[in-house]
């Protein structure tokens, strides 16, 4: 794949043998009926050791597949373990992928064990188990009682069959992890399929390793570290996160849900955060309308954070800090801009945030709260990040520098290739669509970016996503959807104008916040579709668009949109599990609207 020496040869085996020689006190943090509870790294590893113990039981060899559908949770990472340590290889399924997916998923992988979070995944099972001849056996994460399927077995009873394997075989489930090696599979990580059918991406030990002991080490991420972990498993940078705990050997705690992570943040004061943009795109959403609702603590808060933008400039371009302003900085974090970082926990050291483009707006409004937000690219295909940026190097707008042995080279037509040992080992049984991505030891990645003066990589937009209008000027939908998203109402904007004269825009709203707004109003509305079609909602997103449209060149300003009734949903197939717009489907699907925004 490339020149450079290969990574140590190490592998998450040696790491989980480890963990028994590891002193710190918390290896892990979950909530169990409704209290936290942490255990050690020894306790941690028996689990693994009787989670990988009862799969032998259950006939599991080395090479064979063990699917998992569940939200993020102490069991995935206990049974992602248990699973390589046998030198099995686990297949993610995101717990809301649509039964055709996890079907094709199952299929395609050949899996022979299917965990499932809870009996409520059991009703998408039934749907497709007829056609699933591969799978032998179910395990249920959590159950009210024992299944009756004799196929079917809870988390206790798999665990039981671990203990009683150990007892005859004590010693079977550490050799095998002392015995992996560095080419030997870890994953198949599926595409969340924007476009066509997911595609599984084979990852390796050397991939894996690659990345947490490059990526973590420009952090100084070490084990007094706590990181609260809440992105799906099935999501690359969500399982890089959690192998690189088991790497180094910080403490993770499991955030309950997306709408716990607030309280969750003030229990387990993370000192930093892996997140995708929707989390700090939410976060800012909801400061913009706490701050519209009081005018004076919006003065107030508009104030300090002009403050600290002053400061932030400085800073980024490495010019001496004035006393005074340091001083006036520090005033307004006592008086307002404190409290952010106090929501955040108190104890956050930075956020790094991927999977997605990050709204410079967004960055540098947190940075000035002082939240460092650090951006990061790659994909599935690279094992998460090849560039970050870095709490000594950062530029908003871009993704940072190249990782460890990460090379970067801008074809003709400004797509980002990639060499590395972070890049895939292949896509599982499609040599096909392997050769078509790895040409020569390079990765094309369909992003289109540049690389600035000083070595930073910009992303301008995915290759297949441009827009060329009908005056041949070519424009990135993705930049003017970040821009739309940056007001509190608006949850989604999709971008259109191909081969058009000019750029128009879908434009979905936030129920709840345009409820409040319509109350305040004394607006009594009966019907939702009446709602978003009133003047003064249009008005709303008419002067964000007119807002925006200053920042833009005149071939890439919004000429018209159209308020849609209904959010797009992973459920509805307007959004991919990872919660990228799926911009085929969507133009098949509001083709008719669009239309009527060129007549």
């Amino acid at each position: 794949m490339t020149h450079k020496t290969p990574p140590p040869n190490t592998t998450l085996g040696q790491a989980l043998l480890s963990f028994r020689q590891r002193s710190a006190p918390k290896a892990v943090i979950y909530k169990k009926h409704h209290k936290w509870i942490s255990k050690n790294w020894s306790e941690y590893y028996q689990d693994i050791e009787t989670l990988g113990a009862g799969l032998l039981s259950l006939g599991l060899k080395p090479k064979d597949r063990v699917a998992i559908m569940s939200n993020t949770r102490y069991e995935w990472s206990v049974t992602d373990y248990g699973v390589i340590g046998i030198h099995g290889i686990v297949v993610s399924i995101y717990q809301n992928n649509a039964p055709a997916d996890v079907e094709y998923i199952l299929n395609n992988s050949e899996a022979r064990v299917l965990f499932l979070e809870n009996e409520a995944l059991l009703k998408v099972w039934a749907e497709i188990k007829d056609r699933c001849p591969s799978v032998e056996k179910v395990i249920l994460f959590e159950s009210q009682k024992p299944p009756a399927e004799e196929n079917i077995l809870a988390w206790e009873q798999l665990a039981k069959k671990g203990r009683e394997f150990l007892n005859h075989h004590p010693l079977a489930f550490e050799h095998l992890c002392g015995t992996l090696k560095n080419t030997d599979t870890a994953t198949l990580l599926y595409t969340s399929g924007t476009t066509g059918l997911p595609k599984g991406v084979v990852i390796t030990q050397t991939q894996v390793i690659s990345e947490v002991s490059e990526a973590f080490s420009i952090f100084d991420v070490g084990e007094k570290d706590v990181s609260l972990t809440f992105l799906p498993y099935a999501h690359v940078l969500g399982r890089i996160e959690h192998w690189a705990h088991a790497h180094i050997g910080f403490t993770m705690a499991y955030a309950e849900s997306l709408e716990r992570m607030r309280a969750n943040l003030h229990d387990i004061k993370p000192t930093f955060l892996i997140a995708v943009p929707r989390i700090f795109e939410k976060i800012y959403s909801a400061i913009s309308t706490q701050m519209d609702a009081a005018p004076l603590k919006k003065k107030l808060f508009a104030w300090a954070v002009a403050v600290g933008r002053e400061l932030t400039q400085l800073k980024i371009t490495h010019q001496t800090l004035p006393l005074n302003l340091l001083a006036t900085y520090e005033l307004a974090k006592k008086l307002v801009l404190g409290k952010v970082h106090e929501a955040f926990g108190g104890r956050l050291r930075f956020a790094i945030s991927g999977g997605a483009p990050l709204s410079e707006e967004i960055s540098s409004f947190f940075h000035a709260t002082g939240i460092l937000i650090l951006e990061g690219y790659g994909l599935t295909e690279t094992t998460a990040a090849v560039t970050v940026n870095t709490p000594f190097n950062y530029k908003f707008g871009s993704v940072g520098r190249p990782i460890g042995d990460v090379e970067i080279q801008i074809a003709e037509d400004g797509e980002v290739l990639i060499r590395s040992h972070k890049v895939m080992k292949e896509y599982y049984k499609n040599p096909e669509a392997t050769a078509e991505a790895i040409k020569d030891g390079w990765f094309y990645t369909g992003d289109i970016g540049e690389v600035l003066q000083g070595g930073d990589l910009k992303i301008t937009d995915r290759k297949k996503d441009l827009i060329k209008t009908a005056g041949g000027k070519y424009i990135a939908p993705q930049k003017l959807e970040g821009l739309m998203k940056l007001h509190p109402l608006i949850t989604q904007a999709l971008i259109c104008g191909d081969q058009k004269k000019y750029i128009v825009a879908l434009v979905t709203l936030d129920p709840v916040l345009l409820k409040s707004l319509a109350q305040a109003r004394g607006d009594r509305f009966t019907d939702w579709t009446e709602l978003v079609s009133r003047p003064w909602v249009q008005d709303l997103v008419r002067e964000h668009i007119a807002k925006t449209n200053a920042e833009l060149a005149s071939y890439e300003t919004i000429k018209r949109f159209l308020i849609l009734p209904t959010e797009f949903t992973v459920e509805g197939g307007e959004l991919s599990p990872s919660l990228k717009l799926k911009r085929k489907y969507l133009t098949q699907k509001y083709q008719s609207e669009i239309d009527s925004l060129y007549t």
